[in-house]
């Protein structure tokens, strides 16, 4: 018998000398399986299982990757569906570019729908988003450029195909004066947002989107989808609805930023 304990105090003693020398954070469990389990998770657990044999136990160490699920890939975080539809609306700028060149009645149809397509998916990504909690921080620098690219591309386009006006014939200027107003208050708060982000909170929280950033999104997305769908038409009065929108659109812009200078002003004088 004291032979016995003598042999297994050996083996207690090897145990805890393999141990120290493999693995010195893992913990000694001292039963028939012996698991040394380690302090990081990001290692994997390592269990010994004691195989009993004359004169000794012998220690045959295995690698259990179960214990510990393998960490969330990167690609995951970023490509959400949220960013996926944001990633298609930028994708579809080029073809409501090329569209809007075809000459006839579905080249015209092409532009409206892949241009209400973009406004759908514009609601819906931010809706998923918030919904399904997929919010990244790509999405959310995505999700204005997206915008910006096909709001630019539309105006743009729409300015090199002057508007006939009944009385006094094809008006150049017609579409550029609001689409310089929208395009400029656009790459204004561009600047003033990113500047503000680099500030402090306040500052941040001045230039948050309110309710007259909505109104002018709103207007703008209508009175373009009116003047894409009505641009080979002689329809007077649908064109003009769509021309009396986008000043309307532009006059909202202006005023927006008048309001978040404003407030931009206010807290610097704090």
């Amino acid at each position: 018998m004291l032979r016995s304990s003598l042999a297994s105090l050996i083996v207690d003693l090897n145990l805890r000398r393999t141990l120290r020398l493999s693995s010195p954070a893992a913990h000694l469990s001292r039963s028939s399986g012996c698991v040394f389990a380690p302090r990081h998770s990001s290692q994997k657990a390592i269990t010994f299982r004691v195989q009993r044999c004359r004169p000794h136990h012998r220690v045959t160490p295995s690698f259990s990757s179960s214990s510990y699920p393998p960490p969330p890939s990167s690609s995951s975080k970023v490509l959400t569906l949220p960013t996926v539809l944001t990633l298609c609306r930028v994708a579809a700028v080029p073809l409501l570019v090329a569209t809007f060149y075809v000459d006839g009645w579905w080249g015209a149809t092409a532009t409206t729908s892949i241009f209400v397509a973009a406004a759908v998916t514009d609601w819906l990504d931010g809706y998923l988003a918030r919904k399904m909690k997929l919010g990244s921080a790509f999405g959310a620098f995505l999700d204005p450029v997206a915008d910006k690219l096909m709001v630019a591309a539309t105006l743009i386009s729409l300015c090199t195909k002057p508007i006939d006006v009944a009385v006094l014939g094809p008006v150049p200027w017609l579409l550029t004066v609001p689409s310089i107003a929208i395009i400029g208050r656009e790459i204004t708060m561009s600047a003033v947002r990113e500047w503000a982000a680099s500030q402090n909170g306040k500052l941040l929280e001045a230039v948050a989107v309110n309710n007259l950033g909505k109104w002018k999104t709103a207007t703008q997305m209508t009175a373009l989808t009116i003047l894409l769908a009505s641009r080979d038409l002689s329809v007077g009065w649908l064109v003009a609805s769509g021309a009396g929108l986008l000043y309307v659109s532009a006059g909202l812009s202006v005023w927006s930023l008048l309001v978040y200078m404003r407030m931009i002003w206010k807290v610097l004088l704090k």
